[in-house]
Order: C-alpha cells, then structure tokens, then sequence
C-alpha cells in the first residue's frame, strides 16, 4: 500500500486552518477547540530570545516562558551552536559510555547543594519525579509517600499519585497506593503524618514554590523546618525543582534561598535550553549506591533517550550560559522590580488579590467578583467562571489585544503567571505591566470582564457550565 506522506516543506508552509484541522483530526480535538476559544491558536512563525512573530510580522512578548521552560529565552544560539559541534557524533549509542552525559553529571554534581552526587538524566519532569520516587522506595525500604495539597508533579501514574488535584486523577483508576495528602506550608500536618507512620514513609516530595497551585510561597524557614522533620523521623526529603531551578527564582534552586540540601532533587523543563528535552534527578553517593549500587541493580531504572549526546550537550551549554550571564542575579533583580510593579497595580485595582512569587516567577490571584443578575441568568454559570476562569479571561485579552503571551496555573485557574526568559528587560516588564493596567482599568469587576471579553469564549463556557 502507497501513502502520500505529508511532508515537511508542506509542514512549514501550513496555514492556521491547517493547522487547527490536523490537531482536531489527529492529535487532541478538546485541546484545539481550547486553544481557538481563546484565540490562542495563531501561527507563529519565528522566535528569539523574549519575543516571538506571527505570520503577520506582528510582535509578542513572551511571559508564559514554555512554564519555565525557556529561561535563556526562545531559541538561544549559543545552545544551537553547540548542538552542531556533535551532530556527526553518534547521538544514542548503549554500547558505550557517553563522553558528554557524563560531564553533565560532574557538572550538576557542582552546581547543586551539599554532597549531591550521582544523576540519573531522562527527558522529562515527570520521569524525573517519577524515577525519584523509585529510589526512595528503593534505598529506604519503605512504601509510603507524602505530597502537598494543591501540588503538582506531572501526569505519568507515579507523578499523578502525588499531584495533588482530583481533577486530574479522576477516571484512571487506581494510583500509586499509600501516598498521603497534606496541607502546603504546614508543618503541624507534616508533623503530625510522619509522627504517624514514620516507619513506612519513604519521602515527602515538595516543590519549593508551588507553581501549577498558584505561584504559593510559603512561608520563610519552611523548607529548613521541613529538611530537620525529615531527618528527625528518616525520612528523604525529596524537591521537585522541575518549574524552579537553574536561576528562575533568583538562585541556581530555589532550596538555595534557605541552603537547605534535599535528599533527592529533580529538574528539567530549563534544563535542554528550551531546544532539547532532558530531565534528571540528583542524588547522594550513599543513596544511590543503597538502590542501584550492586552490579545486578545497574539496569534496574533506566531511559533510552536519556542523556543522549544532544541533549546532554544542550544542558551544558545551558548551564553555561546561566553562569556566563549571571542570569542568578538578573532574575533576582528584574523579578523584584516585576512583583513591585505588580503591586503597584495591586493598590489601584480590587480585582487583584494578591501577587505572589521569587524572582521571575509572578503570579498574580484575581478576586472572585460577580453579578447576581448575570449569575441567574447564566443558571449559575457566571459565579463558577469568576472562580475558575478570571485568569484565562485577562490572558485572552494580553494575547489578543496587547500580544502578550501568559496563561493560568493549571490547579488555581485564577492566577495568571509570569514566568519570562530571564534575559526580559525592565522596558519588556513596563509594557506587561501597563497592558494588565489598562485591561484592570476597563474591567473593574469579573461583570465587565466577561462583557468585554471573547463571547465565543464566554458563550461556550457557560453552555458547559449549566
């Protein structure tokens, strides 16, 4: 049988009905329909650094950042430049060692906290967090996992067993078992779980900065407090740096701000440069030598595209350039005048109710405001958007009115987050804030936002709603 293939120079020459037609038809229908309902489906057609060109030669600014995925920006050369010195050596070869995965192992055992050791490289946050989870049910012995309410860790079965949003586990039957749900930030309850069952708890896995719960910090000393109930009771403290690491909050991981070392530490999203997919977990000599140090448990947790030559080569040029740049400190810098922007607005508009965040990594929660008129006639549906959807309905209107690229936190749909390269400037920060000002002005409350917004958006939601 004879296919007609489609190829790539009619790839690069599609249009957007094209293109929304092949995702309907062959990829997610639900998530394309998503994306047109907020306008979110133009074609783009060239990126650098913070900005990215439509078909139109229009310019946007990107603050979404690939969810912390792009913190050297859109396609960084210097990364691409590396990747052609080694595209004639062999990319996956398993009957040998690779050369550069194993300078990237040195080189993450440098840059992360205390006696951090060994690496184990894969291609995604979740296998990170998932191989993670292995291990420390491996080397303690133990079964049980704590995680945080509000938490998220990705959507691979492992992963998902510690996520902490129903709504994303609901119909896929049974998770990973014995894994335990407790409030973010608060260590009476972590306390109180490990105190309980200490003797089959294997880790409390913890993002520093909760991300997809909605940019939360919590509060100052938690994660020294968390690291001495860990040791108290022996068990691993594991931190998802997933979201946070390589310089997004104003240090090299945000465990950093409180010089607190985790028993096991993930990363990825950044890692590759925003050009390669790569994750990894990190580890201490004397963990991993427990669950994979003996010639038979060599094999016991591995990845066939895991530290293969190009993506191995990206993340050292990657964590090169964060040094070169010292983009540490321009993170810290630009994230404060960003959050103090963000307040400024905060003082002018009751929409806002909090702004939250370190370094570049904002987020802004909006009020739940609405119209009882517009509420009985929706049948309700009014009251469910103003909590659920107030974030996508401002970031429709950045995108499609002022051509700047955000979205909402995945488990608080209210909060908006900003999560630029870290290469913005100030005059980038200028022209987001002023834009978010000038929607706020004209939008008051949830009523006029829903008025001025999208009606196909607004429509459809409340037709799902009711």
């Amino acid at each position: 049988m004879f296919f007609i293939l489609v190829s790539l120079e009619q790839a690069l020459s599609q249009t957007e009905k094209e293109i929304k037609k092949r995702h309907e038809e062959y990829l997610n229908p639900g998530f394309a329909r998503m994306l047109s309902l907020l306008s979110f489906d133009k074609k783009f057609d060239r990126a650098h650094g913070t900005y990215i060109w439509d078909k139109k030669g229009n310019k946007y600014l990107d603050f979404l950042g690939g969810y912390g995925s792009l913190n050297l920006g859109h396609n960084p050369q210097n990364v691409i430049n590396a990747i052609k010195k080694v595209e004639q050596v062999p990319n996956i070869l398993q009957a040998s060692l690779n050369p550069f995965s194993g300078v990237l192992g040195e080189n993450l055992a440098k840059i992360t906290p205390g006696d951090l050791k060994h690496t184990f490289l894969c291609n995604s946050g979740a296998e990170a967090v998932e191989g993670a989870l292995k291990l420390a049910r491996k080397s303690t012995g133990k079964n049980k996992i704590v995680y945080c309410e509000g938490s998220f860790h990705g959507k691979t079965y492992g992963s998902l067993s510690v996520s902490g949003r129903e709504k994303y586990k609901k119909g896929f039957g049974s998770l990973l078992p014995g894994c335990i749900e407790i409030p973010y930030g608060n260590l009476e309850e972590l306390k109180k779980a490990l105190e309980e069952d200490s003797e089959d708890i294997a880790a409390f896995i913890l993002e520093p900065i909760k991300g997809e719960g909605g940019i939360i910090t919590p509060p100052e000393g938690y994660l020294r407090e968390v690291r001495q109930l860990c040791d108290k009771f022996e068990v691993l403290m594991i931190c998802d740096e997933i979201q946070t690491g390589l310089a997004r909050t104003g240090e090299m991981f945000a465990c950093d701000h409180e010089k607190v070392t985790p028993d096991i530490l993930c990363m990825a999203k950044s890692l590759g440069g925003g050009v390669m997919p790569i994750g990894a977990f990190i580890t201490t000599e004397k963990l991993w030598k427990k669950a994979y140090g003996k010639f038979e448990e060599a094999l016991l947790h591995t990845s066939t595209f895991g530290g293969n030559t190009r993506a191995s080569v990206a993340a050292i040029a990657t964590l090169e350039e964060i040094y070169q740049k010292d983009l540490c400190s321009k993170a810290k810098e630009k994230g404060e005048y960003m959050s103090n922007k963000m307040l400024e607005l905060k003082d002018k508009h009751p929409l806002i109710k909090e702004v939250r965040g370190k370094g570049l990594m904002v987020g802004i929660e909006f009020k739940t405001i609405e119209s009882k008129v517009l509420n009985k006639l929706s049948g309700g549906a009014a009251g469910k958007l103003s909590e659920e959807y107030t974030g996508a309905l401002i970031a429709e209107m950045l995108q499609n009115e002022f051509r700047v690229i955000t979205a909402y936190t995945l488990n608080n749909p209210n909060v908006i987050r900003f999560e630029p390269p870290l290469t913005v400037s100030t005059e980038d920060i200028d022209v987001v804030a002023d834009a978010l000002d000038v929607i706020l002005k004209k939008n008051s409350s949830f009523v006029n936002l829903a008025a001025n917004s999208s009606k196909k958006f607004i429509g459809n939601i409340i037709k799902k709603s009711r």
